[in-house]
């Protein structure tokens, strides 16, 4: 034990706020931050750690959030401090001005159309149960408009600017049904459709004359349908998906001059395109972009109905195109820089393009492109804000290379590859390797910035691979769907194939990597660690799912339906025993390799007795573990304070296991 508290607790940083210490059964608990931050068998951090890792660990961003009234500046949201927060930006390259403070981050802001307010949602502790709110930019008054208990969200305003849509749980705490409300009579908020199982709902559009909404059913990622509302009659129309086979649709827009519907949808192939179909049941659907073998990942529309902006996701990778929705032509937009693109709005006059631009190098940050009068013609880019990075040369961060790596299973008789990007720092290997999953499991590894990933190769010197293995999106819903159900494992031996090309790759050191992951990325960590810890030397589990069964059992009502589409269902005997035979806490004597868990207290999706019998469990076998739980946090950490010291004790894991020899 005497390994575990070698060091004075003055060792960390006096930023860190440490309290008391108390010994109990063995294990070493310390605070942090005011004591919401709870760590058990964590040595002190050296100081020699909080310094390396300070410029890193202030690093900001400025996501692009929409346009002012008049369009002549913007909203973003940044922090100043320790949490995301409402700005606006009068210029580009101009001051941002701080219009919210809380002590909770700031999310979901969208403007009034034709007025100044803004709608935006917060929660408390991370606990994701968010309300909206009506803000004032002039005065900073903000007035809540929901009951304080249902979770809220998805908020989508009238075109007049008179009403919102939005989904929330407040029915029954269950259900994710459609609300409408008038922000200035939040009491007569009513239900205009509801959910009558457990799948999700939401708004995508009002019709012009505010009597129809266009919305959302989400029952998986394989399956989403397009129905039309009816908000005098209450009548809910299907206009796409829902068959015998299912498919991918989500509305865009309606389109007013053709009497039709702009939406995404995968019913033409493998990939989800950019699609228009007739308002009526039945109608077939028009693909528009069918010669483009990506999905498109978003789409919006211009307030004129003239022009369409859309993004591909190519490869990871994102292209962005303006369409004339008259002619339905579309041309790929020139003179951006390679990375990542979202958050797309028009601005009031249609003459601007707004949006949140990332590349390997540049943290996110709000730019906007001139628009031409023709619908395909555009201007230059703008900038309007230039997050601090700390101080660090992001000239020398390293962009990663996208490799392909063989599987154990076959397409067309030769072994299937799966995509990673390989981050490698500068000099010569063999070079430890850090493999980082990411969750969802519905989620895809992109090239965007992170700040973590450079600290890692620039301060300990290790390779960073991040696979996107079976079950990702951007391939294809076949590719999407290789580990539903009883194909669960499936995803984890793509591990055991990873590792197996890390050991035929010269600059790569096979006899020192570590698994890293969050959520599902989690549970992908765990499992691997049950079946490759001979291969192992460090594993870090971020708010992973320890055993599928307790997990389906104690998620948040709204989402548990949601989550047996794509786990399965635990109430079934035969899919219950599986489940239970592949959940890591099952097998956990298999696990021999160092761990550190991370955990908030509030998750409410992976909640947080997953990490509590997963550290119980391997405790009892004798096996070491560090844990870390915030009592402010919920799924992942938010707040700064928080995220510094779990990454500087991420580091220090990495040193005393994965970089000794």
């Amino acid at each position: 034990m005497s390994f575990w508290i070698r060091a004075a607790i003055t060792g960390f940083a006096a930023a860190l706020l440490m309290a008391s210490a108390a010994f109990a059964d063995d294990v070493v608990r310390t605070t942090a931050n005011n004591g919401n931050l709870v760590m058990e068998d964590i040595p002190p951090i050296p100081a020699r750690i909080v310094e390396d890792l300070n410029r890193y660990q202030n690093v900001r961003s400025a996501a692009f959030r929409g346009w002012t009234e008049d369009g002549a500046g913007i909203y973003v949201t940044t922090r100043f401090g320790d949490l995301n927060q409402i700005h606006r930006v009068d210029m580009p390259g101009g001051a941002r001005t701080q219009l919210t403070f809380y002590k909770e981050p700031v999310y979901g802001v969208t403007r009034q159309p034709g007025g100044a307010s803004l709608l935006f949602t917060r929660d408390v502790g991370g606990g994701e149960f968010a309300q909206i709110f009506l803000l004032d930019p002039a005065t900073g008054d903000a007035t809540l408009l929901t009951d304080g208990e249902s979770r809220n969200g998805g908020v989508v305003w009238d075109r007049q600017g008179r009403r919102i849509a939005y989904q929330s749980t407040r029915r029954n705490g269950a259900s994710n049904d459609i609300w409408v409300m008038d922000p200035n009579e939040p009491d007569a908020a009513r239900i205009a459709l509801e959910s009558s199982d457990g799948s999700f709902w939401g708004a995508a559009e009002f019709s012009a004359s505010g009597t129809q909404i266009l919305a959302t059913n989400y029952v998986s990622i394989t399956d989403a349908r397009v129905h039309l509302v009816d908000l005098d009659s209450g009548a809910v129309s299907l206009l796409a998906g829902g068959g015998s086979v299912p498919s991918y649709n989500v509305p865009v827009a309606f389109d007013d001059e053709n009497d039709g519907v702009w939406m995404l949808t995968d019913q033409g192939g493998e990939f989800v395109q950019l699609a228009w179909q007739a308002s009526k049941a039945g109608a077939s659907v028009e693909v528009v972009t069918g010669d483009i073998p990506w999905n498109v990942s978003g789409a919006v529309i211009s307030h004129d109905r003239r022009r369409l902006a859309f993004v591909i996701n190519e490869g990871g990778m994102s292209q962005l195109y303006l369409l004339d929705t008259r002619t339905r032509e579309y041309r790929k937009v020139s003179g951006l820089p390679t990375g990542l693109a979202g958050s797309l709005e028009f601005s009031p006059d249609d003459r601007r393009l707004g949006m949140t631009l990332n590349t390997p190098s540049t943290p996110s940050d709000s730019f906007s492109l001139a628009l031409g009068d023709d619908p395909l013609s555009h201007g230059e880019l703008t900038r309007w804000t230039t997050s601090e990075v700390g101080g660090l040369d992001t000239s020398a961060f390293v962009s990663p290379e996208l490799i392909h790596f063989p599987t154990f299973d076959e397409v067309d008789g030769a072994p299937r590859q799966i995509p990673a990007w390989v981050y490698k720092p500068v000099g010569e290997g063999p070079f430890p390797v850090v493999v980082s999953i990411h969750g969802g499991p519905e989620g895809q590894a992109r090239p965007s910035f992170s700040s973590t990933y450079q600290l890692w190769m620039q301060k300990l010197g290790v390779a960073v691979v991040v696979p996107n293995v079976r079950g990702s999106t951007g391939y294809g819903k076949t590719y999407v769907s290789l580990d539903n159900g009883f194909k669960r494992e499936d995803s984890v031996r793509d591990i055991g194939a990873l590792l197996d090309w890390i050991g035929s790759t010269p600059d790569l050191d096979a006899d020192r990597v570590a698994v890293f992951g969050g959520s599902y990325g989690g549970y992908m960590v765990l499992a691997s660690a049950v079946h490759y810890s001979d291969r192992l030397k460090a594993a870090v589990d971020i708010v992973g799912i320890s055993n599928f069964v307790t997990f389906l059992e104690n998620t948040q009502d709204y989402r548990r339906d949601l989550r047996r589409v794509e786990y399965g269902d635990e109430r079934d005997p035969e899919m219950r025993a599986h489940l239970e035979r592949i959940s890591p806490l099952n097998n956990v004597e298999k696990i021999d390799v160092p761990m550190f868990v991370v955990q908030g207290e509030n998750d409410p999706r992976v909640p947080v007795t997953e990490a509590q019998q997963i550290v119980d469990a391997l405790r009892e076998r004798g096996h070491p573990v560090w844990y870390m739980n915030a009592l402010n946090e919920g799924h992942g950490y938010r707040r700064k304070e928080n995220r510094d010291i779990y990454q500087q004790a991420t580091v220090l894991f990495f040193e005393e296991h994965l970089l000794r020899e």
